[in-house]
């Protein structure tokens, strides 16, 4: 048993570091221990619903993901050798789940039982929360960019995976992803400052 050279604490000094236990967790996970398991569940849980949030277009479907995301990752965690961080080994878990519910999705369509479910759907989300407005505008803005980008700014600006690492969830080159980054970024710009024109010309 390893478990006494394992983190007891999520909490890291640097991104580096918080990968190296987390990875830790997960290979000490692979070898049956269950407090490992769970601080590796833990460390990354919130990670994954963001990411599965800005890959999905169902708000209501991020946390059925997440847990799918896990479920899958616990199952196959004998495969996990640590040759990637754990990090980008679950990411990766995460957006074959988002496509997987796509297929499914797509090969039984579900119809709504309301005559307007987009207004049931605005009506039921919570309001006056604090920075509440600030993160419908955010989430706005990231959905009008192509998936692409779209996936590629949440992996680094989101969540903060270095370019290598997101490069290595989203299957393709480091070049690609810093390239996607930029026009995402360049594409945001624009649409704030088209935003905020009409503000000042009013005022």
């Amino acid at each position: 048993m390893i478990t006494s050279a394992l983190p007891t604490s999520r909490r890291s000094d640097t991104p580096a570091a918080l990968d190296e236990s987390i990875t830790a967790w997960a290979l000490a996970a692979r070898g049956g221990d269950a407090d490992a398991a769970e601080q590796f569940v833990g460390a990354l849980h919130r990670d994954v619903q963001r990411y599965v949030a800005h890959l999905c277009a169902d708000p209501q479907a991020v946390d059925d993901l997440a847990q799918d995301t896990f479920l899958r990752a616990l199952a196959s965690l004998h495969r996990f050798e640590g040759r990637s961080s754990a990090r980008t080994w679950l990411l990766s878990i995460a957006r074959r789940a988002v496509i997987d519910s796509y297929r499914y999705a797509a090969a039984r369509p579900r119809l709504a039982d309301v005559p307007d479910w987009q207004l049931v759907a605005e009506l039921a989300q919570a309001r006056d929360l604090p920075g509440f407005d600030d993160g419908v505008a955010l989430l706005d803005l990231l959905a009008s960019l192509p998936d692409d980008r779209r996936e590629a700014f949440t992996l680094t600006q989101i969540l903060g995976l270095p370019y290598a690492e997101a490069a290595e969830v989203s299957h393709c080159p480091i070049g690609t992803v810093r390239s996607r980054v930029a026009r995402a970024r360049a594409a945001l710009m624009d649409l704030l400052e088209g935003a905020e024109e009409p503000a000042v010309r009013a005022a």
